[in-house]
């Protein structure tokens, strides 16, 4: 177990500086001047040499990466071209912000999603089947700005059920903040909930014809019994790698939903700091998106194994 968990920990430690790379080069590539963009379009040009040798960006590549990858592993990620303030405080708020959101968002869609894909399995052809199956897609193919528009007119605007902005009010407790949450939330679920039913659909339906399930039923064992012990256990393991993977959709998503519900988290703050040119917030961000992922994924494989032996003894021996 534990060279299984170190050898998938160094691959995503490798993942993380290649994507390192790749953010800081497209900040490079990225059209605008740091210091225009700061200055104004009207700075004299000796105001923004002077500036751009003042934020280092006359320095060569190499030793411009140097400097960020090693103020950004000592936990200095430096300083937002668009707030002149630290990075670190600002980010580390929109991210807390955006986890609140994405946790609640998975706490709904992945019981929701399993339990539909299992309920499909178990009535496969049947009329249930067919409406949980062509609602996930139908769900799946629907962005999450026009679900979130439709819900902001029927349920913010028309129903007056929900707050049409995801800010919750200063000192809000925990039932009020939920109650601005759960209508930007929603179109996450929408779009998570066909991909998590359909592969916890298909790994049952794999599952209950199975040779381990027809012997367990030929045993005598009741068919609720059955499914817990035998069916989930072995269905769920490729429900799980969909569910890490999604992480990173989810992410994405968090940018769209954000900017419509006006929530600020590292979505939306990562959108204005490419609008802004802010580099070093733009950098960060991206990156501390991709340690998220990273970090889902880790636990997903480490779960994955702890429910099938067979991975990590495998993945140790090739170690």
């Amino acid at each position: 177990m534990v060279a299984f968990f170190l050898k998938r920990l160094a691959l995503a430690l490798v993942t993380l500086w290649i994507l390192s790379v790749l953010v800081f080069l497209a900040g490079q590539v990225f059209p605008g001047d740091p210091a225009r963009a700061i200055l104004g379009p009207l700075a004299a040009p000796q105001a923004v040499a002077a500036l751009q040798r003042q934020l280092g960006l006359d320095r060569p590549l190499l030793d411009q990466y140097w400097r960020w990858i090693s103020h950004l592993v000592q936990g200095n990620p430096g300083l937002s071209y668009q707030y002149q303030a630290p990075i670190g405080p600002i980010l580390t708020s929109a991210l807390y912000r955006s986890l609140k959101l994405g946790l609640l968002a998975f706490v709904i869609v992945v019981p929701l999603g399993i339990a539909g894909g299992v309920v499909a399995a178990l009535n496969v052809g049947r009329p249930i089947d067919r409406v949980i199956s062509v609602l996930g897609l139908s769900m799946t193919v629907v962005p999450e700005f026009v679900s979130g528009i439709i819900l902001i007119l029927v349920l913010g605007i028309g129903l007056h059920l929900l707050p049409i902005s995801a800010s919750p009010p200063a000192g809000a407790g925990f039932f009020t903040t939920l109650k601005y949450l759960i209508m930007p939330a929603i179109p996450l679920v929408f779009v998570l909930f066909g991909y998590i039913a359909r592969m916890a659909r298909a790994g049952t339906i794999e599952a209950l014809s199975s040779d381990y399930t027809r012997t367990a039923v030929l045993k005598g064992l009741a068919r609720g019994l059955v499914v817990r012990r035998h069916v989930l256990r072995n269905s769920l393991l490729p429900t799980i790698t969909v569910i890490a993977t999604q992480t990173g959709y989810l992410i994405g998503g968090l940018v769209v939903v954000e900017t419509l519900f006006r929530y600020p988290g590292i979505g939306s703050l990562v959108a204005n700091a490419a609008t802004n040119k802010d580099f070093p917030m733009l950098e960060a961000g991206v990156l501390t998106i991709g340690a998220v992922y990273m970090v889902a994924t880790l636990l997903a494989d480490l779960l994955f194994s702890v429910l099938d032996p067979r991975i990590r003894v495998a993945g140790a021996e090739q170690g």
